[in-house]
């Protein structure tokens, strides 16, 4: 149990390792600001932790004190989640070691760690943990909502390479959950979010990848999408294992390997990156530019780490920023249609939309295996980001967001959606996503660890 600490924030800094810090604080804008620029907000308390004790004394405090709690990893909650308004801030981003077992492939990861932290650890053993494709994002909030990315369709989720995790619960006891220790909390950690501690420690299995690896960017133009979208169907129905494909709505970048007059062009890009056989991703590269020249394209070998990295300056911090997301189950001719019709409705040439391609590994996890908030048939999940550099511009972004969300509804799975790509806390659709069965069994856990809901600052499970 935690140990409460009373007074005022004095006491809190003389309990903590780690430094405490409050308005009166030389830092502590610097300390408050969160990756989306939309998100504002002033915490009475950031409580910068250095160990899980820390962690529990912080939890500890903020009740004895009737302090809303926020808990930061990455900062990248696209909602503002990881801050809160005169509240407090278990800030994690201090607690970042990853120490990496390669005879034993696995890897221990603090829970402030950044993608690129694990990537870099990994990789010096031509290792790798299945994590999602920004790496400045947080391992923790990505991890504990699903986690996908590259490796998905040859590795599954980040979640079901999860071995175990270290948590701080809501009394500020410090667990230890796995399959055989306190099992019921492990399998909510896996996708139930946030809900049910704070997870100081991950411990995952790695996977043999890289270091080098073949990549390939094709771009075609607004006028060619629907011909090259069907091509492009075909292909991601008949890739192999290890092979991943993501579509991308966007705007051409102004990178020197496109030509000047394509620079801000909308279109569509199909990313292809190869773990394998190089002269297989070569084959599919030329059925693709045959069937479809692009108007572009970029095709070389790349290492693994620049593969977790490519899109980190596109996702930078300091921009607007509006999400919502959906799934459906293929690319038919009636999503091909509305996709080339929204394209071009984009205000900013930031903004974008992203298919990612689940099936393989990811279909043949057991879907009652963890909490994930989502069927596992083949699929695709669909993240439509609008993205602006003011408030003021970010207005238009996040009506066109809403639009194509609202036109891919006759064609998506349901009105559920992948956890991590939820914007708003919108009841029914958190009860899409789990199903009424695993919802019930979260708030049914959440209730044990978390009776007052003192984590809710997510997509959040009411206790039962």
């Amino acid at each position: 149990m935690t140990s409460t600490v009373s007074g005022g924030v004095e006491a809190l800094r003389t309990a903590m390792g780690g430094a405490v810090l409050d308005p009166s604080d030389p830092g502590y804008d610097a300390a408050r600001a969160v990756w989306n620029a939309a998100i504002d907000r002033r915490p009475a308390v950031i409580a910068r932790c250095s160990s899980a004790a820390d962690v529990s004394t912080a939890i500890g405090y903020a009740q004895a004190t009737g302090l809303e709690i926020a808990v930061r990893c990455g900062a990248h909650s696209m909602s503002g989640a990881s801050t809160v308004d005169g509240g407090l801030v278990v800030d994690l981003s201090g607690m970042r070691d990853v120490t990496v077992d390669p005879q034993a492939r696995r890897a221990r990861v603090a829970g402030g760690a950044l993608l690129a932290d694990v990537d870099a650890a990994t990789q010096a053993h031509g290792l790798a943990v299945p994590l999602g494709a920004i790496g400045h994002t947080g391992v923790g909030g990505l991890t504990l909502g699903g986690g996908m990315g590259w490796l998905t369709r040859q590795a599954g989720l980040s979640i079901d390479n999860l071995v175990s995790a270290e948590v701080v619960v809501a009394d500020g006891r410090i667990l230890r959950a796995c399959a055989d220790e306190n099992a019921e909390l492990f399998w909510a950690i896996r996708g139930g979010g946030g809900n049910f501690g704070v997870v100081t420690e991950f411990e995952f299995r790695l996977h043999e990848v890289g270091p080098m690896l073949e990549f390939g960017l094709l771009f075609w133009g607004v006028d060619q999408a629907a011909e090259a979208l069907r091509v492009v169907r075909e292909v991601l129905a008949e890739l192999p294992r290890s092979m991943n494909g993501i579509v991308a709505g966007m705007s051409a970048p102004p990178e020197p390997f496109v030509p000047e007059q394509f620079h801000f062009r909308p279109g569509f890009a199909l990313m292809l990156a190869g773990f394998g056989d190089p002269a297989e991703h070569a084959r599919v590269v030329a059925r693709l530019r045959e069937a479809v020249p692009p108007l572009f394209e970029h095709v070389s070998p790349m290492p693994y780490v620049a593969l977790q990295q490519m899109i980190d300056e596109a996702n930078a911090w300091g921009r607007h920023n509006y999400e919502k997301s959906t799934n459906i189950e293929a690319l038919t001719d009636g999503v091909i249609e509305v996709l080339t019709e929204h394209v071009s409705l984009r205000s900013s040439p930031l903004s974008i939309f992203l298919l990612y391609r689940l099936d393989e590994a990811y279909a043949d996890a057991d879907a009652d295996a963890t909490a994930f908030g989502g069927s596992r048939i083949p699929q695709f999940a669909m993240f439509t980001v609008g993205v602006s550099f003011s408030a003021e511009q970010l207005v238009a972004e996040r009506n066109w967001v809403r639009g194509l969300w609202d036109a891919m509804q006759p064609h998506s799975l349901g009105v559920g959606s992948y956890v991590n790509g939820m914007t708003e806390q919108e009841e029914h659709r958190v009860l899409a996503a789990y199903g009424r069965t695993k919802y019930d069994r979260l708030a049914r856990i959440k209730r044990e660890y978390d009776p007052a809901n003192v984590f809710h600052r997510n997509i959040n499970i009411r206790p039962a």
